[in-house]
């Protein structure tokens, strides 16, 4: 199912949340939307669900514009950051949204097995929703949503406020989950990593406009401008013409090349598995990976550092 969104106008109190002209967003695919916290990530996908109305433009599911209704419901679901469980078994709260939807018991207890299997909950389903942990409760939210089979998924930041192996294993286990389900889904994230291992389709959110969109591959690799390379982790340097240049994240690296820079050391750090030097090129404070082995440049001296490649930025 594509989204397609066409002179999108949205105000609060005053102030305008988001300014979108034209965006698609194309079907069977995941979308990750990233941007910094109030870049308007949210309020996107509740106008896509249809929670709330924007004051110009429309919003098209599969070319129908998206409307408040019964018929909207049964096309969309959406994941929210807090979970809200009835204080019942998980596996009543999964079960709810399918009777909403009038399905036979048989194909409930179908997809109910299928969301808990391939979101490994099934031990879970007889526990108290609401005495879940905060990983268990992604995990069960997930499976709510994804029992479903709804053509439109809208994942608002899925994995945020875990502990970090919770976080790594969700992370890793989360492309197949979607991939199984076949559906075309929307998450947002303050996340690069996050966007970068879910997503296929990068939108880049700033303010409350579109920087960039397309391809994953294609957005990273050609920022353009420089609220997409801030986004996306490139360090933005001026080179000796003054042009302004996007670094990949890691892409600085100790001593002279064709593309130099002159940093003022800060500190020296020991990461246990690698060395890094902080400093100062102008006005950015960067990182850079020392050598393993040798003498280390002392704080306040001036080194030079390169990098192999950059692209010019706006």
């Amino acid at each position: 199912m594509e989204v397609r969104i066409e002179g999108l106008r949205f105000e609060r109190d005053g102030r305008v949340v988001l300014d979108i002209p034209a965006l698609q967003l194309r079907g069977d695919r995941t979308t990750a939307v990233l941007g910094p916290n109030g870049a308007g990530k949210t309020t996107l996908l509740r106008l896509i669900a249809a929670l709330e109305r924007p004051r110009e433009g429309r919003i098209l599911a599969a070319g129908i514009p998206v409307r408040r209704g019964a018929g909207m419901r049964s096309l969309v679901a959406y994941v929210f950051q807090e979970h809200v469980f009835l204080r019942q078994s998980v596996r009543e709260n999964l079960e709810l949204g399918l009777r909403l939807r009038g399905l036979r018991r048989s194909e409930r207890t179908e997809r109910l097995e299928k969301a808990a299997h391939l979101l490994g909950i099934a031990h879970l389903l007889e526990r108290r929703a609401d005495r879940l942990s905060g990983g268990e409760g992604r995990r069960v939210g997930l499976a709510r949503a994804l029992c479903l089979e709804a053509p439109l998924v809208l994942l608002d930041e899925p994995l945020a406020g875990l502990d970090p192996a919770t976080y790594a294993r969700l992370l890793d286990e989360l492309p197949l989950v979607l991939q199984a389900f076949r559906a075309t889904t929307v998450l947002v994230t303050h996340d690069r990593h996050e966007a970068l291992r879910l997503g296929e389709d990068l939108v880049v959110l700033v303010e409350g406009r579109v920087h960039a969109a397309g391809a994953k591959r294609d957005v990273v690799a050609n920022p353009l401008e420089a609220a997409v390379a801030e986004v996306m982790g490139y360090t933005i340097l001026a080179a000796a013409d003054r042009q302004r240049v996007a670094i990949r994240p890691g892409g600085l690296k100790l001593g002279p090349g064709s593309l130099e820079f002159s940093m003022l050391v800060e500190q020296l750090l020991d990461l246990v598995d690698r060395r890094e030097i902080v400093g100062w090129i102008g006005a950015a404070r960067v990182h850079v990976t020392a050598p393993s082995q040798g003498p280390l440049p002392q704080r306040g001296d001036r080194v030079a550092v390169h990098a192999d490649d950059a692209c010019n930025i706006r």
